[in-house]
């Protein structure tokens, strides 16, 4: 079996060794490599080319923000996924603007930072609840501002309908859950919740789970409040 390859960045030994034992105890997660600071993430990351970087933001000699807009710049195939402790509005934006996949806080569950993890490699936006709801927050604000400021938009081109079961699935998908997480809180098995996953993205021309939601708001489709 092929492992995801994982570097971790943290300023603190404590955290990376913590993670590194959590990630290491999942049989197909491998951590390749520990830095200590954002200058140290970027050589490891183009000395190693991992799967998936953790970052971390508040680090010595450059930031984790700093350090994923060069990592992604040099390895555009890297997936990076913050793990902070800070949720601010503007750690948010520029760790997502950087160009992570992922925004989590480091009171997560190790389970769900593997499965982070293993959505990342697949493509898949991981947020957390926290800031899945600032993310939706700054989207409804630019949405209706633009809507405000500008004319009339010729009607866009029209999307199949959800049922009431993906519209469910897609506001838990808002609040952040991955699919095993859907699916206990549903009571379906995880491949039922991949195959509503795969028609949602479909029926709203989305090629990820962040871009589905963002479309549903725009559109009106579903209420996420």
């Amino acid at each position: 079996m092929t492992k995801i390859r994982v570097l971790l960045a943290d300023d603190q030994d404590i955290i990376r060794t913590g993670l590194t034992i959590i990630l290491n105890h999942q049989a197909d997660i491998d951590v390749v490599g520990q830095a200590a600071d954002g200058v140290e993430a970027i050589d490891l990351a183009k000395q190693l080319q991992p799967d998936v970087i953790l970052m971390d933001i508040k680090m010595p000699h450059l930031n984790g923000i700093q350090a994923t807009r060069q990592i992604i710049a040099a390895l555009p195939r890297t997936q990076i996924i913050i793990l902070t402790t800070y949720d601010t509005d503007d750690w948010v934006f520029d760790g997502i603007r950087a160009g992570a996949v992922g925004y989590l806080l480091k009171d997560t569950s190790g389970d769900h930072l593997a499965e982070a993890v293993r959505g990342a490699l697949r493509g898949e936006s991981q947020l957390d609840p926290t800031v899945a709801r600032k993310v939706l927050r700054e989207f409804q604000h630019v949405t209706s501002t633009q809507r405000a400021a500008t004319t009339p938009t010729p009607a866009e081109e029209p999307l199949a309908k959800l049922t009431d079961r993906e519209e469910e699935i897609l506001k838990l998908l808002a609040a952040g859950l991955s699919n095993r997480e859907i699916a206990q809180q549903l009571a379906l098995s995880e491949g039922t919740v991949k195959n509503h996953i795969s028609a949602i993205l479909a029926k709203l021309h989305a090629n990820d789970r962040t871009q589905a939601v963002l479309t549903a708001l725009k559109r009106g489709l579903v209420d996420l409040k």
